[in-house]
């Protein structure tokens, strides 16, 4: 970025650009002098490397003013092999810093022996040490008034520790270790203050998967309990929430990062490497953590980015070839402003758009206001400017079709990336932050608009050092807090740069980390198979959102230099859709046999999901219509609907034309015509009846009737012959015979009186005495039983 107050000679305020200069002249007078009395060896000591490691682990205040104490503290440590006697440790005040770029030179290198800073301040301002062993530590704190150091106008100072002492290989007092830094002296109120904006992210990776539990609840489950970890007290996000509480930022939040913490304050599971899940134990720091928030937010700006913080530049450079890709990217907007009002209870901004570390090109800005941003958070590493401007322009630059880009200072928003894991990195860190600040304010009496936008995820260490300066920095006397929004709206620096940078600038390094483009193929593919599947259910919404929120996060910035997670993580929400899709499918059918003209098949479709299937027709299909026809032709339809956990035989009236076997297909469709699941194949082995088996079974049906119409004409005339035997014989008496056991006085016959074979011969015709026992034993074999 073009830097203005690289430019001195351009200044709006000649005289004070004047004043700096000479009080730069006589604050390097005593440098020069002392220079002068080195001894010879000086030179070559300092251009060795440092035998003494200086660590600055405390400086406050950060920036004093009038009548303050500045107390340095740290550590010195011998790093070399010999003994360091008479040594002591004391404080250097350096020139007058007057641009930028000086600054960025000292923060180069602030241990580096060859670059002097200052004479010492001496006195009793020092701390003593009779010997130093090599690899010991030796802790040190010095207190000065503000008014000893001997500090001139106002603007940044290179401020110095540095240790001094002897060896024996070089036995004279030299600079054996220094650390320098800056110290920025504003102690009234400026003329004019910058309106500083200071982005606070609430990011996280993405947690949940699209899995959820059986019933009403759906409870979620969840990758891992590594968000339980960051929003537990200690945790990454849990001192992001209570350092930003007392500071005058704009929040800047992930959706999907309350939706997660939500999800696990209503219980949760963990997925478990072998498919099994187990309970979430944190649900009451889930619940804790989002009570802490939503007082935090009351009254502050929140901005919420696209559900799940998708990952723009992958999207314009891979993902708008393939279909559907940007729709993914308006429904995540759509969604962010519903979660955070629902979670937070306030009404977050959703028209801001932030590209992975500000960098743009035109393929960027179109993909990130296509679903409804018209502002765009860069970086001034990425709009650098081009006219020579003597100072840093305001954050908002108009680049046309009402789209707005608003420039964060890239030296501000990248103060805190390195290792901040030491107090000493940090402290240097905050002080260089300060110090750019306060340049960036005495460049011009102009007031200016400054975004200051982090890294999206930033450690515990490097949130407290942010915390740290932002906290110093809005107690300063030279800027002012203000939120995003007011930063947008300012009035822009018509000279400031519009140009958004071509495609070819965009930087190969984070180009390497987009998703490929065979991501979002398969995001397209995913999607594609949730539309087929959705259809046909009666609750649709209990696949839609958990879905719908996993294909989202399957764009998350927060892939980047993650590929295999990613991969994975894909692979996992597309096999999940299809183990549900498969619990409504047809059952396998074995080889079916039809005899005669015309039969029954059925066809089961099971639905072992927990809701209601609907909207599916199930279609039978014959591959020989001329031998066999479904429904009177080719192919037969029916709708089908199925109750949760059950299954439903579906019955399809089939015609035969000829003997033989015929393969039937039975395939499930939606209603649209889209195949749904897989199609099931089976053999129905015709046998046909033809006419003259029909003839011969006829006829054989004929003379059974007529047998046994026959028998019963026989059976009645033998009947009627019994009756005439029995009746009164010639001769009979009347008188009743008292002896007589026949009471009735009928006579018994006796063999005399039965008709001998002459007198009555048998006839041809008549039957045989039907007495002869029934054939009980079983039929033959192959012999047809009619019973």
């Amino acid at each position: 970025m073009a830097e203005a107050a690289d430019f001195q000679g351009t200044s709006a305020s000649p005289a004070r650009r004047w004043l700096r200069r000479t009080g730069a002249l006589l604050a390097g007078a005593p440098l020069l002098a002392g220079l002068l009395q080195l001894p010879a060896a000086a030179p070559a000591q300092a251009a060795s490397s440092s035998p003494v490691s200086v660590s600055l682990d405390s400086l406050t205040p950060g920036a004093p003013t009038d009548g303050d104490t500045v107390t340095v503290s740290g550590t010195v440590t011998n790093t070399g092999k010999q003994n360091v006697t008479g040594a002591h440790v004391g404080l250097r005040v350096g020139p007058l810093l007057n641009t930028r770029s000086a600054i960025d030179a000292v923060s180069r290198h602030p241990d580096d022996l060859r670059t002097r800073t200052g004479p010492e301040v001496g006195g009793k301002y020092v701390e003593k040490f009779a010997k130093l062993a090599p690899g010991v530590a030796q802790h040190f704190s010095i207190s000065v008034p503000v008014d000893q150091l001997d500090l001139g106008q106002d603007g940044v100072y290179e401020f110095g520790v540095a240790l001094s002492g002897q060896t024996s290989a070089q036995p004279w007092d030299q600079t054996l270790g220094i650390q320098r830094t800056f110290l920025p002296w504003q102690p009234s109120d400026a003329d004019t203050k910058t309106r500083t904006t200071v982005l606070w992210p609430l990011i996280s990776t993405s947690h949940m998967t699209a899995r959820t539990g059986p019933g009403e609840l759906q409870t979620p489950v969840f990758l891992d309990d590594d968000l339980a970890k960051e929003i537990a007290p200690g945790g990454r996000l849990a001192q992001m929430l209570d350092l930003g509480k007392d500071l005058d930022v704009t929040w800047v939040i992930d959706p999907d990062l309350l939706a997660s913490v939500d999800a696990m304050a209503g219980g949760y599971r963990l997925q478990g490497a072998d498919g099994t899940t187990k309970a979430g134990p944190h649900q009451a720091v889930a619940k804790q953590w989002l009570a802490k928030l939503q007082k935090a937010v009351v009254g502050k700006e929140v901005v919420a980015l696209p559900f799940a913080d998708p990952d723009l530049a992958s999207l314009a450079h891979r993902g708008t070839s393939v279909t559907g890709s940007l729709s993914h990217l308006k429904d995540a907007t759509d969604v962010a402003a519903t979660t955070v009002k629902t979670v937070l209870h306030v009404t977050p901004t959703t028209d801001f758009a932030w590209p992975v570390d500000g960098a743009v090109d035109p393929s960027i800005m179109k993909v990130a206001t296509s679903a409804g941003a018209d502002r765009v958070i860069a970086s001034s590493d990425s709009l650098q400017e081009t006219a020579g401007l003597p100072y840093t322009p305001s954050a908002a630059r108009p680049v046309g079709g009402g789209t707005t880009a608003v420039v964060s200072d890239a030296r501000l928003s990248t103060a805190f990336e390195d290792d901040l894991t030491k107090a000493g990195s940090a402290t240097l860190a905050v002080q260089q932050f300060l110090a750019q600040s306060l340049e960036v304010n005495a460049q011009t009496d102009a007031q200016r608009n400054i975004v200051v936008a982090p890294q999206r995820m930033p450690s515990a260490s490097q949130a407290q050092a942010m915390a740290a300066a932002v906290k110093q920095l809005q107690g300063s006397t030279w800027s002012q807090a203000q939120n995003l929004t007011a930063a947008a709206k300012a009035k822009p620096d018509p000279d400031a740069t519009t140009r958004i940078p071509s495609t070819s600038a965009y930087p190969a390094s984070l180009r390497r980390q987009e998703l490929p483009r065979t991501a979002f193929e398969q995001i397209a593919r995913t999607q594609d198979k949730l539309d087929n599947f959705k259809v046909v259910l009666s609750d649709q919404s209990r696949v839609i959102t958990p879905f719908g929120r996993a294909i989202n996060r399957e764009m998350s910035t927060s892939w980047r230099g993650r590929g295999a997670d990613a991969d994975s993580f894909r692979g996992d929400v597309e096999a999940w859709l299809d183990d549900l899709s498969d619990q409504v499918k047809l059952i396998d059918k074995s080889e079916t046999k039809l005899s005669g003209r015309s039969a029954t098949i059925p066809v089961t479709v099971q639905n072992n999901l927990v809701q209601p299937v609907s909207h599916l027709v199930l279609r039978l299909t014959s591959t020989q219509p001329t031998r066999l026809k479904i429904g009177g032709k080719a192919y037969d339809e029916q709708r089908v609907e199925v109750s949760g956990g059950h299954s439903q035989s579906v019955k399809f009236t089939t015609a035969a034309n000829a003997n033989g076997r015929v393969t039937v297909t039975a395939q499930l469709y939606t209603q649209d015509g889209q195949e749904y699941g897989d199609p099931v194949s089976f053999d129905v082995k015709v046998t046909e009846v033809t006419p003259t088996v029909m003839l011969v079974i006829g006829g054989g049906v004929l003379l059974l009737v007529l047998a046994g119409f026959r028998m019963y004409t026989q059976r009645k005339r033998a009947a009627a012959r019994r009756a005439d035997d029995d009746g009164p014989g010639d001769g009979g008496g009347t008188d009743e015979d008292p002896g007589n056991p026949d009471a009735s006085g009928d006579r018994l016959p006796d063999q005399s009186d039965a008709p001998s074979e002459a007198e009555d011969p048998e006839q041809p015709s008549d039957p045989a005495p039907d007495t002869a026992p029934e054939n009980t034993d079983p039929s033959g074999t192959g012999e047809r039983v009619d019973r």
